[in-house]
């Protein structure tokens, strides 16, 4: 059975990723990319699905033991898990060494005291856990093939099978240094290169360490930021600079629910707040990489822009169900693939030119076709940004006028403006002005609700919507506006939760709401976030300091989120971890910092 989400750690190597739980159990992993079909399905199903067990031994119908404590060594990707047992004290040290050449992920196994017994247990399934491999051995090396696939087992302990499924019985003493590695390699090549466990842990140590020295944020909050800067950049793919928004499919947004979804690939506007924090922590080159990305995947198309792409790029991102696969906690369907790819969504043209405009303000080097694409961008907007859209949350409901959209459909009009203005593009300056100015006063005019003295989700709905927290920090109104204030005190009062944390917007329960959908939904974490924000600008900044500080609380042992928190099960929810709950982290931390508002 798959633990809860938050008992998974990440490791990854920028390309693809593996969750591990506390009892050691890699319960998913997809190889070789992040998007490609999984060879550990466990979580989204049973042990049938496919997964990789490695602790101390334990009686047969028994659960297998957790770890008694387990970290990240120091500031790296590098996992390391102890279980204490009454024989004694063993070491599981998991990571995935940076890929030059077969993706692997190796495990290391020590003796710290006495002598304890060990298994390992490897049950590879092919195709999101449908497909069972011929395992065989090759040169004393046990290899799974299965189609253009091959994974590869390497480990100098004797291995038998049984039931379809590898296993390896030993024990550990002190200093005993045992390892695992398993690599990928398409089929029809030759095998994979012998591995060098050892070399390949030092060499992944020098990588973070290496990496986390270039972050110029040194505040109060620099543990929590270091390590959501660690995760942003285990999500982005090495090759190409996409950013996955979760290296996860269809975990629930509500335990047993049908909002699950697959977000193994790059949203536009995810990758744009994300290349916002890395700049604004030092780290310009997967900035420029992302911006690359950017302007490959939309091509000379900006017309048809998507709100996703793959990550290296592709638009067909077609949806399909796995019938085979009983959910994560039974929450079905189990989806692979995203249909939102083809929605209109307006508001990411004022994110990604938001995100031009910062790379092209904090110095990063100049690219002639940035700056031409978001020309395009606006002269598109002219055109359309007085139509309905889906919206930031892309509901499967009814197109709206969301008054978050065209609130960043200013936006991207307003940076635009501020391009021509720097003397480094040219364009119709009166016009863009102009047309500045009445996107304001529409969305003032029709998405504001004078009686209650707050905007609203959409243009005369009565609704909330927490995205309308970004209004002040986008600068579309100030924060002393009593606009602004209202808004954020009537989002206080009718989307949060019990304990302060923040809904998207009012779901409705066993009848399709707003977003065309049955049941509901967590707090919002990047929602929660943003109000913390929200609250130090208005001045309000003990309010906002307990908030975020309450928030970091809810990050498992690990330092990870999750997309959402269920405030009646008490755990997270949605797919993990999720690069919009640790940007707005990075962003609430950098925030509260420059306002002095943090505690001891």
């Amino acid at each position: 059975m798959a633990g809860r989400i938050e008992d998974y750690a990440l490791i990854g190597d920028m390309q693809t990723a593996a969750l591990v739980c506390r009892d050691g159990t890699v319960d998913w992993l997809c190889l070789p990319r992040f998007d490609s079909h999984a060879i550990f399905a466990g979580i989204l199903g049973t042990e049938e699905h496919g997964f990789w067990r490695l602790g101390p031994a334990y009686a047969a119908g028994a659960e297998p033991p957790t770890a008694s404590r387990r970290r990240y060594r120091g500031d790296s990707l590098i996992l390391e898990s102890e279980w204490d047992t009454p024989r004694g004290t063993v070491r599981v040290t998991d990571f995935m060494p940076p890929r030059d050449g077969a993706p692997q992920l190796v495990r290391i196994v020590e003796g710290v005291s006495g002598r304890v017994p060990m298994r390992s247990a490897l049950r590879m399934r092919f195709s999101y856990g449908r497909v069972v491999p011929w395992v065989h051995k090759v040169d004393n090396r046990t290899v799974a093939v299965a189609g253009p696939d091959s994974v590869w087992l390497d480990t100098p302990v004797e291995t038998h099978g049984k039931d379809l499924t590898t296993y390896s019985d030993f024990t550990v003493s002190p200093g005993d240094r045992l390892a695992f590695t398993i690599s990928w390699q398409p089929s029809h090549h030759q095998p994979p290169a012998l591995p060098d466990p050892e070399g390949a842990l030092d060499a992944t140590a020098d990588f973070w360490r290496e990496w986390v020295e270039h972050c110029t944020y040194h505040g109060p909050y620099r543990e929590s930021v270091v390590r959501s800067l660690i995760t942003l950049k285990a999500l982005t793919y090495a090759p190409t600079g996409g950013i996955v928004a979760a290296p996860t499919t269809s975990l629930p947004e509500e335990i047993g629910g049908v909002r699950n979804w697959d977000y193994r690939y790059t949203w536009l506007r995810d990758a744009a707040i994300t290349l916002s924090s890395l700049l604004r922590t030092g780290y310009r080159e997967e900035a420029r990489a992302w911006r690359e990305w950017l302007l490959r995947a939309v091509a000379g198309d900006p017309e048809n822009l998507q709100i996703m792409y793959g990550i290296a790029g592709e638009r067909e991102l077609g949806e399909a169900e796995l019938d085979w696969l009983p959910g994560y906690e039974g929450s079905a369907p189990v989806r692979v693939g995203n249909g939102a790819a083809n929605q209109l969504q307006l508001d990411v043209y004022g994110e990604v030119t938001e995100a031009l405009h910062l790379a092209h303000m904090t110095g990063l080097s100049r690219n002639d076709y940035a700056s031409i694409l978001q020309l395009k961008l606006i002269r598109y907007l002219e055109d359309h940004w007085d139509q309905p859209d889906e919206g930031i949350w892309e509901v499967r409901g009814p197109r709206r006028h969301f008054v978050h959209s065209k609130v960043m459909a200013w936006v991207a009009v307003d940076r635009t403006i501020k391009l021509i203005e720097s003397g480094d593009a040219d364009g119709p300056l009166e016009r863009w002005r102009e047309l500045r100015d009445d996107i304001h006063r529409d969305v003032c005019e029709k998405g504001y609700d004078k009686e209650r003295n707050t905007f609203t989700q959409s243009y005369g709905s009565k609704e909330l919507d927490a995205s309308l927290l970004l209004i002040p920090q986008m600068g579309f109104l100030p924060p002393d506006d009593k606009r602004v204030i209202g808004t954020i005190e009537a989002i206080q009062r009718e989307l949060s939760t019990s304990d302060g944390f923040v809904l998207r917007y009012p779901t409705a329960g066993d009848e399709a709401g707003v977003d065309g959908l049955e049941g509901d939904e967590g707090a919002f974490l990047a929602c929660s976030f943003w109000l913390a924000d929200d609250l130090a600008m208005i001045g309000r900044v003990d309010e906002a300091r307990r908030l975020f500080e309450k928030l970091l609380s809810l990050r498992n042992d690990l330092g990870l989120l999750a997309e959402e928190w269920d405030p009646r099960l008490q755990r997270q929810v949605g797919n993990f971890p999720q690069a919009f709950s640790h940007v707005p982290l990075i962003d609430t931390a950098l925030r509260l910092t420059a306002s002095g508002a943090y505690g001891g």
